[in-house]
């Protein structure tokens, strides 16, 4: 595998093998002992080049290998400051550079932030548009410290103003909901699932078979053509499209809704998405049960697991939208399990350029607002 051009000029030779063992880490573990050895090679060199090869590597390393880099590159970085051999001026440009992974970028800050505390505040107020949401959350975090100052004072207006900066770079869901609450109290209206770009209207059909946990696999008539005035034979009863959209403000699909409380069936959702030119984008997912999704009539990706969880952007997929007119079919597939936690039959999407900030469609029509949203029973049975 190779390391990042801009600093491959910097790794010696030993350098050089100890970060390749560390990036040739396979799955399960696979490469673990050898990396272990590379990483205690790596911490025995503390030098600035080092270090700058250890975040050059960063461009190119897995989820495992990352974290085997920003450990060796920590234990580094302590023994620079301790020589005080440290110089901000290299970190500074692998942070500046927007090219280099986020999550790197926002650790590089970090050390600038330990080796010069007075110069990463300085720094901050300037990230509150950076592409990296890793980075804006500092910025985030002032503004809304800023903004809580101006409420407590009783200067309602300008708190308000302070808070909509905040909330027009926040992304993240634990700086969005209490930005959120804090607009509300003060009685501003906002458009959670418009500043985050979930689709919110959609058509949805269904139930057909999931017995045994064979539908995930399973052809059925959705995906080969889209005609939201026939039915079809579907698991007990006539499958037939439906609109269905969300109230909620993270723009979660909930088939149980059109379709009852059923186990072991499959129900798909269907919208266009009109895009005023042809763009990549990000697709991001929120989903507990197995599903796939199609952009434009070609798969993009599926996951066959059933109540590991749901959040916000828990997948994202690289997607090209075309100018006007794209179509996206969700299928989701509920098992058989009966306990309270698996009830949940439903899906968020949004559509977002690579840093999170939503893209629009230009057919989008008003969020749905509903003065009362309905109660879910807690019961599944089996259909």
């Amino acid at each position: 595998m190779s390391l990042a051009i801009n600093y491959l000029p910097l790794l010696a030779n030993q350098t050089s093998t100890s970060i390749e063992k560390i990036l040739a880490i396979g799955p399960e573990g696979k490469g673990n002992s050898r990396a272990s050895e590379a990483w205690g090679e790596l911490i025995n060199q503390p030098d600035q080049k080092t270090l700058m090869s250890i975040f050059g590597a960063m461009n190119e390393a897995g989820p495992v290998a990352s974290n085997w880099l920003r450990s060796a590159a920590e234990v580094v970085f302590k023994n620079l400051q301790e020589d005080q051999k440290i110089s901000n001026n290299t970190l500074g440009e692998y942070f500046l550079d927007k090219k280099n992974p986020s999550r790197a970028r926002r650790f590089a800050f970090e050390l600038i932030k330990r080796n010069d505390p007075e110069v990463a505040a300085e720094i901050i107020p300037g990230l509150l548009n950076d592409p990296s949401p890793e980075l804006r959350r500092d910025a985030i975090s002032l503004l809304m410290k800023k903004g809580k100052s101006l409420e407590e004072e009783g200067k309602k207006n300008s708190a308000i103003l302070i808070y909509r900066q905040a909330l027009n770079s926040a992304i993240e869901a634990n700086q969005v909901k209490p930005l959120s609450e804090s607009l509300k109290r003060l009685g501003a209206k906002v458009d959670l699932p418009k500043h985050f770009g979930f689709l919110m209207r959609w058509h949805s059909i269904g139930p057909f078979d999931n017995t045994n946990r064979n539908g995930f696999e399973k052809v059925y008539p959705p995906e080969n053509e889209i005609n939201l005035e026939y039915e079809y034979e579907g698991k007990g009863q006539a499958a037939r499209w439906k609109q269905i959209e969300s109230y909620d403000p993270f723009g979660k699909i909930d088939f149980n809704k059109p379709l009852g409380l059923l186990k072991e069936s499959v129900a798909y959702a269907y919208t266009e998405f009109e895009s005023i030119s042809s763009r990549t984008a990000e697709l991001r997912l929120g989903c507990k049960n197995a599903w796939k999704i199609w952009v434009n009539g070609d798969f993009i990706f599926g996951r066959d697991e059933y109540h590991r969880g749901q959040k916000i952007d828990q997948y994202k997929m690289n997607i090209q939208l075309k100018k006007g007119k794209n179509t996206i079919l969700v299928k989701a597939c509920q098992n058989e399990q009966t306990e309270e936690w698996t009830v949940q039959w439903e899906f968020q999407l949004r559509i977002c350029d690579e840093s999170g900030v939503a893209i629009l469609a230009s057919n989008r029509e008003a969020t749905p607002v509903k003065e009362e949203s309905e109660r879910r029973s807690r019961r599944p049975k089996k259909s």
